[in-house]
């Protein structure tokens, strides 16, 4: 598999160059380039180069930071000559330009990333810009709330999230969110699923730190449009796993005193690393009605410590009819991957349903 890093390529560069002198002509591309593929090139990583093209960029134009900001704005158009299209990853160049070069210019840079963010998102490059002018951003990101453009509007709220993935985490937000909620509140209801995802996903981050907000917010946005309830159940997936018993019943599951679970077994007691946990299990819903149920397993993984930590994937979400038993069999990959580091040792294995978690088992990881 291509690393993503190489996103950034001759191709990448031919058209780049092109399209950014159409709007300066003073583009040297022989200094750019030799700029740009330096003795460290091949080592760098995906944001390691991002970081080293604006750089090798700036050296190219003038002092003038809002000059230069233009010439951005105005090489757009001519990008999308060259075949880029929208949400291009190639360039969050533009955004990360405004982060490294603007952060003592707040009019031009914000004034740039509502241009920008159309083009490419600043969801990243906004967030120094928040930590450092709290106040005024967060009018600002409200003012958003009601822009045209679905990719500003969501901006508002992804770029608000207090723990963005791969992004630097807004502590302020962590402690408190009660600055986020007027921007969510504007966009719960908003004509995009692109920008009601984005508020579920504000939502999820806030439910991490101050649980009980956001249970109060689902309570009081459940059950006006079907859009609203599918953002609110999103925004609530970290409740749902965990189980929480306030949560649960928002979302019709309950009880599980009428489900038993039998022939519970685990396949592959002895599991390879690169290879699958297979296991199976037999559900009956004894009851004379149809149950909602949500059917999950936990996997309790082996830490470098010795501790075992959960984390929980869905099998289902549906109605059991009454008096029905259903057979599952399920299989959990254990290959390598680059967001957990596997450890040998006792794992376990486990079935939740509506939250409950109602048997454990064992297995090996070699």
């Amino acid at each position: 598999m291509e690393p993503l890093k190489n996103i950034y390529n001759q191709h990448f560069f031919t058209r780049f160059i092109a399209g950014f002198q159409y709007v300066h002509p003073a583009f040297n591309e022989t200094t750019f380039l030799a700029s740009i593929y330096d003795e460290y090139w091949e080592k760098r990583e995906l944001k390691q180069r991002m970081r080293h093209i604006s750089i090798c960029l700036h050296m190219q134009l003038s002092n003038s930071y809002s000059a230069n900001v233009q010439l951005l704005l105005d090489s757009i158009p001519f990008m999308k000559e060259q075949g880029f299209k929208a949400n291009n990853l190639e360039f969050i160049i533009y955004p990360d330009f405004l982060e490294v070069y603007g952060m003592e210019e707040y009019s031009v840079s914000i004034s740039a990333m509502e241009t920008i963010t159309q083009f490419v998102s600043c969801e990243f490059a906004i967030r120094p810009f928040i930590i450092q002018y709290e106040r005024d951003m967060l009018h600002q990101l409200y003012r958003w709330t009601y822009h045209r453009s679905e990719h500003v509007r969501r901006l508002a709220s992804e770029g608000s999230r207090p723990r963005l993935p791969w992004a630097m985490a807004i502590e302020s937000f962590k402690k408190d969110p009660v600055g986020l909620l007027p921007i969510l509140e504007a966009l719960k209801n908003d004509s995009s699923e692109y920008v009601r995802r984005s508020v579920a996903n504000n939502l999820n981050d806030i439910s991490k730190d101050h649980p009980q907000r956001v249970i109060e917010v689902a309570q009081e946005w459940l059950g006006h449009s079907e859009a609203t309830d599918k953002l609110v159940k999103h925004g609530c997936r970290t409740l749902l796993k965990l189980g929480d018993k306030q949560v649960m019943p928002l979302f019709g599951f309950g009880s599980v005193a009428s489900i038993k679970i039998h022939r519970f077994e685990v396949n592959t007691p002895t599991v390879k690393i690169g290879e699958s946990l297979e296991f199976e299990f037999n559900l009956e819903n004894t009851s004379t009605t149809d149950e909602l149920l949500r059917v999950e397993y936990g996997v309790y993984y082996q830490k470098a410590n010795g501790t075992l930590s959960k984390k929980v994937y869905k099998i289902s979400e549906k109605k059991y009819g009454a008096n029905s038993k259903t057979s599952v069999v399920r299989k959990q990959s254990f290959k390598v991957i680059t967001t957990r580091k596997l450890h040998i040792g006792l794992h376990q294995v486990s079935l939740i349903i509506n939250g409950v978690e109602l048997e454990k088992r064992d297995f090996m990881l070699v």
